[in-house]
């Protein structure tokens, strides 16, 4: 009896042993590796876009500024409303030099004297040419002298005008003092009030500038870009503009200015391009909105892609695992590619697989 519980005992012993190394064989089998299997793309379009950021402008910004220098009286305008070129802007009340309104008012005196004394003399010689006592070429001389004197007192009046009021009585229209648009465009902003002192452009002074005015039908988009792109661009390159405050906006544009010299910011070289940005509306932008340009660099059509994640690189060389035998005992081979343009997703294939090849791709969970 002791024999045989000894013995049973002996080949419990004996199955626990075999089962455990059955179950540690096992385990240190492991489950078999599964990918996903990628088919090639055959007629893929890849492309290669930078971001460039600036902002919209007007291509031309005119400064209104003043003929003569004075105080403003009258405001015409204000920002936001359209102008016509000749439309007046402000007026301006001339403050005279005191030097030159006194020599002014000296000639005026002067010219009346000279044409009361003119006007006597030919009242005087009429009635003697009348009576046949002078000849007729006296009498012409004499209206020859009065016309003169009128005309010279016109001018000294006129003169003094212009001195003490700035506005010639001639041509009040086209004085100096009525500030004119010089374009058609739109208000962009008038920097002075009723009572403002303004200056003439001279030599030693750019003027006080009275407004601001732009034609919004004609607009840049201004920008930068880094030097390791900028030699990818070109003039009448297209690009998409889009304007951080007007999400559902995107306007067409063309480079027609990239800066041959570039500016260092932070250490980094930048170079300044322009391009005529085309609008459906000129309502919906406005001066200084911040945009950004979307520029297509490279372009490839109608080429084999394949996901860059089953690509394996070494160095200069790309490798992907071919399948070679069935779907089920998945056996692959390592074999050398060729690639191409690469938009960060997918990469272009140019040789080394057929399209009927599967790669290896993700391991399977």
């Amino acid at each position: 009896m002791k024999g045989i519980i000894k013995k049973l005992i002996w080949v419990f012993v004996a199955l626990i042993f075999i089962g455990t190394f059955v179950f540690l064989f096992k385990n240190s089998q492991g489950d078999k590796t599964e990918y996903e299997l990628v088919e090639p793309q055959t007629d893929a379009t890849l492309s290669k876009n930078t971001l460039l950021t600036g902002s919209i402008e007007p291509r031309d910004e005119i400064e209104i500024k003043p003929q003569i220098s004075g105080i403003i009286s009258e405001i015409m305008v204000e920002a936001g409303q359209q102008v016509k070129e000749g439309d007046v802007i402000a007026k301006i009340k001339v403050i005279p030099d005191e030097s030159q309104l006194s020599s002014a008012q000296f000639r005026v005196e002067e010219a009346e004297r000279q044409y009361e004394l003119a006007k006597s003399k030919h009242q005087r010689t009429e009635e003697l040419y009348n009576k046949k006592y002078v000849s007729r070429e006296e009498f012409e001389e004499s209206v020859t002298s009065l016309a003169n004197a009128k005309t010279n007192l016109e001018s000294s009046r006129d003169a003094l005008s212009i001195v003490r009021d700035g506005v010639s009585a001639k041509n009040q229209q086209g004085s100096n003092t009525l500030v004119r648009a010089t374009i058609t465009g739109l208000v962009l902003d008038v920097p002075v009030k009723v009572g403002s002192s303004v200056i003439q452009s001279n030599t030693f002074n750019d003027g006080t500038t009275i407004a601001k005015v732009a034609d919004m039908n004609d607009l840049i988009f201004k920008g930068k870009v880094d030097e390791t792109e900028v030699g990818q661009l070109y003039v009448g390159q297209p690009m998409k503009i889009t304007v951080g405050a007007l999400r559902d906006l995107t306007s067409d544009a063309t480079i027609e200015y990239i800066s041959p010299k570039a500016v260092t910011e932070n250490g980094t070289n930048t170079f300044e391009i322009k391009a005529a940005v085309t609008i459906a509306d000129e309502r919906a932008l406005r001066a200084g909105y911040s945009a950004n340009a979307a520029v297509t660099l490279q372009e490839a059509k109608g080429v084999m892609a394949v996901p860059e994640s089953v690509v394996e690189f070494e160095g200069d060389d790309a490798y992907v695992y071919v399948l070679t035998g069935n779907e089920k005992e998945q056996t692959f081979e390592r074999r050398k590619i060729e690639t191409g343009l690469s938009d960060g997703i997918t990469i272009e294939v140019k040789s080394g697989i057929n399209a009927d090849d599967k790669l290896r791709g993700m391991m399977r969970k």
